[in-house]
């Protein structure tokens, strides 16, 4: 058993992990993270360094054997954006978390009772996710394969979208913004954590051409393995009329 500190520096947080070795073609692990007032089993995962996809669906998805895991981890933003969760106002809205990899900030939701819906286009993010839903004892979250660049009109149009550490290629500030031109609602907020990489004033440009207005909060994380220690949380809010 290993503990390690991996929060945002504000709320510290000790994750203890055992090492799942069931799951077929790779190696995960469970890990136990106290957020708010809440814990939360998570399977990731064991490492970065991890590729199987017998079926080729990642390679038909454009998936490298090299951004193959990228999925399968919780990020220090990722954290910081569930932290976030466990306070933002939620009722009566219809949400989305975008990129949602393991998807701990929709756990989160879940548990507090939001109308949460979640979406990645990896093969295997929905699997992982039903089964930390199933890990946590919460009920199925509605989750969608989507990429990016192929708009789905069965995942229709959200209130609030949300997203953690998205913008990590040169092409992803503008196939997120078409992406969330299509499935925000006219009145819509967008909350994305980003752990300053640099692309955050193109996606605040992009985002303003489609009537949003952009306010940030500094971010702090506790990875001692990063060197992403500090971002910022976008706050992006566009109203009708």
């Amino acid at each position: 058993m290993t503990t390690n500190s991996i929060a945002p520096a504000s709320r510290r947080v000790y994750a203890h992990s055992y090492v799942d070795t069931k799951a077929l073609g790779y190696e995960v692990e469970t890990t136990k993270y106290q957020i708010g007032p809440a814990s939360y089993h998570i399977r990731t995962l064991r490492d970065r360094q991890q590729f199987s996809d017998p079926d080729g669906c990642a390679e038909r998805a454009g998936i490298s054997s090299a951004s193959w895991p990228i999925f399968g981890v919780v990020w220090p933003a990722g954290l910081a954006l569930a932290e976030e969760m466990t306070r933002f106002p939620v009722t009566g809205k219809h949400i989305l978390e975008v990129g949602c990899g393991i998807g701990l900030p929709s756990l989160v939701l879940q548990q507090r009772g939001a109308d949460i819906t979640a979406c990645d286009y990896h093969p295997l993010a929905g699997e992982f996710l039903r089964h930390n839903t199933d890990l946590n004892g919460l009920t199925p979250i509605p989750f969608f394969n989507a990429p990016w660049l192929e708009p789905s009109l069965e995942l229709g149009r959200f209130d609030l979208i949300i997203g953690s550490d998205l913008l990590y290629e040169r092409d992803h500030p503008a196939q997120l913004a078409g992406f969330l031109a299509d499935h925000a609602r006219p009145t819509c907020q967008i909350l994305l954590a980003d752990p300053g990489r640099h692309r955050a004033g193109e996606i605040s440009a992009k985002l303003a051409r489609q009537g949003y207005r952009c306010t940030d909060l500094p971010l702090h994380f506790a990875d001692p393995d990063s060197v992403l220690n500090r971002g910022s949380l976008l706050n992006f809010i566009r109203r009708q009329g």
